[in-house]
């Protein structure tokens, strides 16, 4: 009965505290709310830009420096944004296309993570990011 209990209450948790959620990134609401855009697309396509600056910034560093932070916090607030948009949207091939850039961004950034107090590879990496996050935005902009 015990164990029941417990299952049941960590279920709760779980379901409140999934979606478009800033429990465990509470930064990246301060990004969202600065890339506060017309619509949920806008949003995106501004913490898209925001990304960009970023990423460009966190190059030549080292570490968890301050733009290594700031991109974290903005992927998750681009991540949490993006269950955001609106159901005529999100059934659209273009916000597909959408979905698949993000994965792909995640992916790269995952591999920026692990390379992070190595500069040459940050730096390339950080580069294939900053590519990618252009067409992302480019495909926002279709869905737009």
């Amino acid at each position: 009965m015990r164990q029941a209990i417990l299952a049941g209450v960590i279920g709760l948790v779980m379901l409140t505290f999934s979606g478009c959620s800033y429990l465990f990134y509470p930064h990246a609401k301060e990004f969202t709310e600065k890339a506060k855009g017309a619509d949920s697309v806008e949003t995106l396509i501004n913490l898209t830009t925001m990304m960009e600056a970023s990423a460009k910034a966190a190059q030549p560093g080292k570490g968890d420096d301050q733009a290594f932070s700031d991109l974290y916090n903005q992927i998750h607030a681009f991540d949490n944004s993006l269950c955001c948009v609106e159901k005529e949207k999100r059934d659209t091939p273009g916000y597909a296309l959408t979905v698949t850039h993000n994965k792909e961004l995640r992916a790269i950034f995952k591999r920026v993570c692990q390379f992070k107090d190595d500069h040459p590879q940050r730096s390339q990496h950080l580069e294939l990011f900053v590519t990618e996050v252009r067409e992302l935005r480019e495909s926002l902009q279709a869905l737009k």
